[in-house]
């Protein structure tokens, strides 16, 4: 019998590099003198651990390929290989704290350069073409955090240092400025079009264009930051993380009444919704770390992409889930359309 036995399944069926994918096997069979190893494409994948039925490997940094095939090879025997759907990294060298967010003109996709508080960069915002191309923007904001357009088409980024709101225009020119949020980070549109940000101190502001922002909710601090994400019935969904592994995703109906949606999720970042109300989270579910989804009632959780530093995600128009880790974005073809601020 072949000593490297059967794949008899992988989850989560999507991983970027350095994420972790469990095998679940049959008929392994190694020791000290056959040597256990497992190939993902032509990448050589670390084994963390590994008994003759479950197998946990880490996805090589060096895959190209979003379809690749993973195998195992024990001594000179080398079983039959199963498909894997793994992302593969379009740019980096950035600082990604948040949602990335794309834009609807072009399909472009948008990121931040964040730094610490306070700290002033040259270039603070990135636009990434699908072949992984950048372009900077001439308009810097210090410290971006949250990123979102409006429904005409407006940049909008929040910048914590400054408690503001930074509208930017397709020519790069600033078309809105507002401030008074606090430490501001997440952001997101309701379906009439007004704004709300997230002030990680504790507060989840609306603002309409005009005055000042009023309080519409508020919750507990969060250690870095909220991120904001409305369904299609208007309702908000805010995550904060915090210290705990068991922190919670909060839903807030259009009363600015805030109850639990889902717990048990460690360090919960970015959010955004598919067609069909499930909703993603970057986070960490039962030590395993990425990008979780939820059903739309909020009791079915699982681990959907595999992903190590992730910090957030967004849908492209083409079924793409974009995963942004705290340096780099990687593309991953889920076949998922998300909700967009028109759907709702």
């Amino acid at each position: 019998m072949n000593k490297s036995g059967k794949i008899l399944s992988i989850s989560p069926h999507y991983a970027i590099p350095g994420g972790e994918i469990l095998l679940n096997c049959e008929g392994v069979s190694f020791d000290r003198d056959s040597e256990l190893k497992c190939w993902i494409g032509n990448a050589r994948a670390k084994i963390i651990g590994a008994t003759q039925t479950r197998i946990l490997v880490t996805v090589p940094e060096e895959i190209v390929d979003t379809e690749s095939e993973i195998s195992l090879e024990v001594g000179d025997e080398i079983n039959e290989p199963v498909p894997a759907n793994l992302g593969v990294m379009l740019a980096r060298d950035f600082h990604i704290v948040a949602n990335p967010v794309v834009d609807p003109r072009d399909g472009t996709i948008i990121v931040t350069r964040s730094g610490t508080r306070g700290q002033y960069l040259p270039v603070t915002l990135f636009r990434v073409y699908s072949g992984g191309a950048i372009e900077e923007f001439s308009h810097s904001v210090l410290n971006p955090t949250g990123l979102a357009f409006d429904s005409d088409g407006l940049l909008c980024v929040t910048n914590r240092s400054e408690g503001e709101v930074v509208g930017i225009d397709e020519n790069e020119d600033v078309r809105l400025s507002a401030g008074g949020f606090g430490i501001a980070t997440g952001i997101a549109f309701d379906s009439h079009g007004t704004m709300f940000v997230g002030d990680r101190s504790g507060r989840i502001f609306r603002y309409d264009g005009y005055g000042e922002p009023e309080v519409f909710a508020t919750l507990e601090a969060s250690v870095a930051a909220f991120h904001l994400a409305f369904d299609a019935r208007d309702n908000l969904y805010v995550s904060a993380p915090g210290l705990s592994s068991y922190d919670s995703i909060h839903k807030i109906n259009r009363e600015g009444e805030v109850e639990i949606f889902s717990r048990g999720f460690g360090r919960p970042q970015g959010l955004a919704f598919d067609t069909d109300g499930n909703l993603y989270v970057a986070a960490c579910l039962r030590g395993r770390r990425g990008i979780i989804k939820i059903s739309p009632d909020g009791t079915d959780k699982e681990l959907f992409v595999s992903g190590m530093n992730v910090v957030g995600l967004c849908f492209t128009g083409e079924g793409d889930m974009i995963v942004a880790s705290g340096e780099a974005i990687y593309r991953v073809p889920v076949g998922i359309r998300g909700l967009l601020l028109r759907d709702v």
